[in-house]
């Protein structure tokens, strides 16, 4: 009888990085359990480039949680603030932006966990990455161990000794470029992916915010063109 693969929990945004987690998940040898959300997100596009991604890495389940985030705002993703364009690097690299949603992570997180206990599962992947000059406070590794202690609290499971959860962030230390190498390497179809912050209706990227910029610099220092079609709009020259 065939031994099954260990469940785990992969968070999916539709975005570069966690369509890269996902590879890295199923290079691994996880049978995957892929959760996205419906959070009130002004680039609800992303939902769809979840599903294309989650298709195409052929995953054993797809849920996606519906909590509407507009009811506190504050973030340009979420509330009526405008989503910067055009910063340079030195000023992604300085202070939280507005585009940061208020304990966004700790809430998906605490729903990946809710899952994983039902599956029996002590695996969860989230792509946060320290190096993305992007400032927010819960993809910091601190952020990540702090939870991760919590939630060997806060189970049944864990309570009983019966399960230990790990909290797998394969990202956190790695370039946009390193990224981008890793995903390729493992075959990631990365046209299917959605980063952009405030894309047209039909997925278009906006090429301006900080997330385009970045995603932009990685492929550049890949020496690899990105599949992504961008407005004609200049791109900032990021270092």
């Amino acid at each position: 009888m065939e031994k099954r693969a260990k469940p785990a929990v992969v968070l999916l945004s539709g975005g570069l990085d966690s369509a890269t987690v996902l590879a890295i998940a199923r290079s691994q040898g996880f049978e995957l359990n892929v959760l996205s959300f419906s959070y009130g997100q002004r680039h609800s596009w992303e939902l769809e480039a979840a599903r294309r991604v989650a298709q195409a890495q052929g995953v054993a389940s797809h849920r996606i949680a519906t909590i509407d985030l507009r009811v506190f705002g504050g973030s340009a993703l979420t509330d009526d603030i405008a989503v910067p364009k055009g910063r340079a690097l030195d000023e992604m690299g300085h202070g939280i932006p507005v585009t940061y949603v208020p304990a966004r992570n700790t809430i998906f997180l605490a729903f990946a966990l809710a899952w994983a206990e039902v599956l029996e599962s002590s695996d969860i992947f989230i792509g946060v990455n320290a190096l993305d000059y992007s400032g927010y406070p819960d993809c910091r590794p601190e952020f990540i161990e702090a939870f991760e202690k919590m939630a060997n609290l806060a189970t049944k499971a864990g309570v009983a000794g019966s399960q230990r959860l790990k909290i797998h962030t394969p990202l956190i230390a790695l370039t946009k470029a390193e990224i981008i190498r890793e995903g390729l390497r493992l075959g990631v179809d990365y046209s299917l992916t959605s980063s952009c912050y405030d894309p047209g209706s039909d997925g278009t990227p906006c090429g301006q915010c900080d997330s385009c910029q970045l995603r932009r610099k990685g492929f550049r220092e890949c020496g690899i063109e990105d599949p992504l079609r961008y407005p004609d709009v200049q791109e900032k020259a990021l270092p």
